[in-house]
């Protein structure tokens, strides 16, 4: 997406920051949230995983690892899909398997938290 807009709220390994026009020179690395987009009164959010955020004079640049609108989650799917993993976990037949079992379960665990 590349838009003006009034105010994006991300959040940063450190916590919340939330980013206005001519907002000071800032790089962060994003921990698993939901991006919130204000404009002109009407919101936008993404759920965004891994990556990093840099405030310049040129604007705010967003490189995530992952980003899905927040109107594409599913409550109840991702809740089926976690008792799904929480199976395959305690199915898992060597750590490798345990491994990405785990994996999984997180992800979805911080998908869940932020919605």
């Amino acid at each position: 997406m590349s838009a003006d807009v009034d105010q994006v709220d991300i959040r940063g390994t450190e916590g919340w920051i939330g980013v206005l026009p001519n907002h000071a020179p800032l790089m962060t690395a994003l921990a698993p949230g939901m991006l919130r987009i204000v404009n002109g009164g009407e919101e936008t959010r993404f759920f965004v995983r891994g990556g990093f955020a840099e405030m310049s004079p040129a604007g705010l640049t967003v490189l995530a690892e992952e980003a899905t609108p927040a109107d594409a989650l599913d409550a109840d799917e991702i809740a089926r899909r976690i008792k799904d993993a929480e199976e395959d976990l305690a199915d898992a037949e060597n750590d490798k398997k345990k491994l990405t079992a785990q994996e999984t379960l997180d992800r979805l665990k911080e998908v869940q938290a932020a919605i």
